[in-house]
């Protein structure tokens, strides 16, 4: 297939890679172990360690990543760049099954991607002999939004391991990222061509991109609020927060939150919890 298939994940990027993923603890969520990246700088270069390391939230469907510059000597992929916005979401990665097909369908489309870039690293940088993720991705150039990219895993074994997939909130898939933009209908324009897919108005206002399996929802920020009431909106474009189905109609969530005093709103079939708890990021859990 020459189109995208999934939400993938989003990366979401912090100064403080330790407090960022004691957070996520506190709210239910089981992570990977520490991982470092490294990678090529050019689509014909050496593989080299990067600067950026990350844990990870592993859904059955779809990932969050945690990531933060863990060696500042080293290259951060325009990770501080990103910080020097706001911490929060600034990956949003979409998943493919054909790295050169979706390539050649991009650059006939006008998007000048150099070539397919690749990304590697351990699963848990304690155990180097251990099992190795693999990637390759597509990049949009300078996209405004964040690092946007269509992505595909060269080892999902590796990672989507079952020892990593059940969460004490019952977290079981990442269903939505949710923007918040100046211009929806030209964001959903440039989202629809990266995706090789057609968008379609949001009930909240502006454009979803609904894919096989996820959604990317690009909305006016006045709209925002509908969907995470409460949400501080830093600049624009803003990539607000996510939404994510359980898979016992949010019991494991409340009895959680309830256990470890966790504030959170309860709203019609779902909870929302605040950016502040989780380094910037709205999550809205969903039965």
């Amino acid at each position: 297939m020459n189109t995208a298939e999934a939400l993938d994940h989003v990366g979401i990027a912090g100064r403080d890679l330790s407090a960022l993923a004691a957070k996520w603890e506190l709210l239910g969520f089981q992570l990977t172990p520490l991982a470092r990246h490294s990678g090529r700088r050019t689509p014909d270069g050496p593989v080299v360690p990067f600067g950026t390391g990350n844990r990870c939230v592993m859904l059955r469907r779809g990932y969050l990543e945690l990531i933060a510059i863990v060696d500042p000597a080293a290259f951060s992929n325009t990770l501080d760049a990103f910080l020097s916005r706001y911490e929060g979401i600034h990956i949003l990665a979409l998943s493919i099954d054909d790295e050169q097909a979706n390539l050649v369908r991009l650059r006939r489309a006008g998007i000048d991607i150099p070539g397919v870039a690749y990304l590697e690293r351990p699963v848990d940088d304690a155990d180097p002999a251990g099992p190795v993720a693999k990637f390759a991705r597509l990049p949009l150039p300078d996209p405004v939004e964040g690092r946007i990219q269509l992505i595909r895993h060269l080892t999902p074994e590796a990672i989507w391991q079952e020892r990593f997939l059940t969460h004490p909130n019952g977290a079981a898939g990442l269903d939505a990222v949710v923007l918040a933009v100046a211009e929806p209908a030209e964001t959903a324009a440039r989202f629809s061509r990266l995706a090789g897919r057609p968008v379609t108005p949001d009930p909240a206002g502006g454009f979803c991109l609904d894919l096989p399996r996820g959604r990317v929802r690009m909305v006016p920020p006045d709209a925002l609020e509908t969907i995470f009431p409460g949400v501080v909106i830093p600049c624009l474009p803003f990539i607000a927060g996510i939404v994510l189905k359980t898979n016992d109609a949010n019991a494991g969530a409340k009895s959680w939150f309830a256990a470890h005093g966790i504030p959170h709103k309860t709203l019609p079939g779902a909870l929302l919890l605040n950016a502040e708890q989780s380094g910037g990021v709205a999550i809205r859990l969903e039965a």
